[in-house]
């Protein structure tokens, strides 16, 4: 729980949004920032003051698609060795899961970093390395492909651009949103200011916030601030962190590694310029490519699996609890999709914090 002079500081901002009298919805995009907001009874606490935040697309194993994961499986299934993050291993499709693929006998490999991917392709015959999430992590895989790579790796690119899909949520017009809490580890890398024309274009208040539970309280009290002052700003909550150019390095690495293209989201069509796929100078271990005869042979599948409802959970519609199968069908033992097996699902967070139902 919060250390007593956190304690202190939390009523306090709890009670000064309080005296704004307001009645208004915040939209998050981290799985950190719901973990946060769960774990500390932070989303009842800011639901009492008039305060409703709702999760987005915040979750890279989330919004990972079912075909994306299927690639990975008929690679596997194939013979080539799959390395990935221990959290895709569960995340199930209609034709299986990649834990399925390895206990039939499939060479699927749980990894904490692409280096240890590099290091592992040593011992095999072909190896592909499933590179999830945000501009959080991409750098990170950018910084390997500009080193001298084994002919025998490759890189099956799945990480994501977070402005398009927020874009792409507020032009759906599903829901209204008065302000968006903005993830302090992606503008760590991005800067405070590619956030600047969002919040022009669309009259959106942003802040910019670390994943303290003060943080998360301080960031909601200045975006009710922004709204009773009719601002639409940028502000930074995380300075202990975030600049407003960013990590200049390596955001620039990321930019002379990857392109912008096309790409489906989980719960989402297809979303122009939302993904980051290698560029044409890395085609020699960009996965896509080499393997992309084996995979255009391969059929489509769906994205949700029975009843799940992962994909409106994305869009920020309905809360876990409001699916059907929350807790029933669907558990961390037997999960339905991958808001219930990523431990930065909604459903997941929901679940280890308030029980099955």
């Amino acid at each position: 729980m919060f250390k007593l002079r956190d304690e202190d500081a939390a009523k306090k901002i709890i009670e000064l949004i309080k005296k704004e009298n307001v009645n208004l919805r915040f939209m998050h995009v981290c799985g950190t920032h719901q973990d946060t907001l769960v774990r500390f009874g932070i989303e009842q606490m800011l639901k009492d003051t008039g305060v409703e935040i709702r999760q987005g697309p915040g979750c890279p194993v989330c919004v990972t698609t079912a075909d994306e994961i299927a690639d990975a499986i008929t690679l596997a299934n194939s013979g080539v060795t799959i390395a990935v993050f221990g959290d895709m291993m569960k995340v199930p499709t209609p034709i299986g899961s990649l834990a399925d693929a390895k206990s039939n006998g499939a060479d699927v490999r749980i990894v904490y970093s692409i280096e240890d991917a590099v290091r592992l392709s040593s011992e095999v015959d072909k190896m592909v390395f499933m590179a999830i999430g945000f501009e959080t992590t991409s750098p990170t895989t950018a910084a390997v492909m500009v080193e001298d790579l084994p002919e025998n790796f490759s890189v099956y690119s799945c990480h994501r651009i977070l402005l398009p899909a927020l874009q792409a949520i507020i032009n759906m017009g599903e829901f209204h949103i008065d302000g968006l809490i903005e993830p302090g580890h992606v503008a760590v890398i991005t800067g405070t200011k590619i956030f600047d024309e969002f919040s022009v274009k669309y009259n959106i208040p942003q802040v910019v916030t670390g994943f303290e539970p003060l943080d998360l309280l301080m960031a909601t009290y200045m975006l009710v601030k922004q709204i009773k002052e009719g601002r639409a700003d940028v502000e930074n909550e995380y300075k202990r962190l975030v600049k407003p150019e960013g990590n200049v390095k390596a955001f620039n690495l990321v930019n002379e590694v990857f392109k912008p293209v096309d790409r489906a989201w989980r719960g989402f069509p297809m979303i122009p310029l939302s993904a980051y796929d290698l560029r044409e100078k890395y085609d020699d271990h960009n996965a896509r490519k080499i393997y992309e005869d084996l995979l255009s042979k391969r059929a489509p599948v769906k994205e949700e699996i029975g009843g799940c409802r992962c994909g409106e959970m994305l869009r920020g519609i309905i809360d876990p609890e409001q699916c059907p199968a929350f807790g029933k069908a669907c558990n961390p033992r037997y999960p339905m999709g991958p808001c219930m097996v990523s431990r930065e699902g909604g459903c997941n967070i929901a679940f280890r914090y308030h029980g099955k139902l």
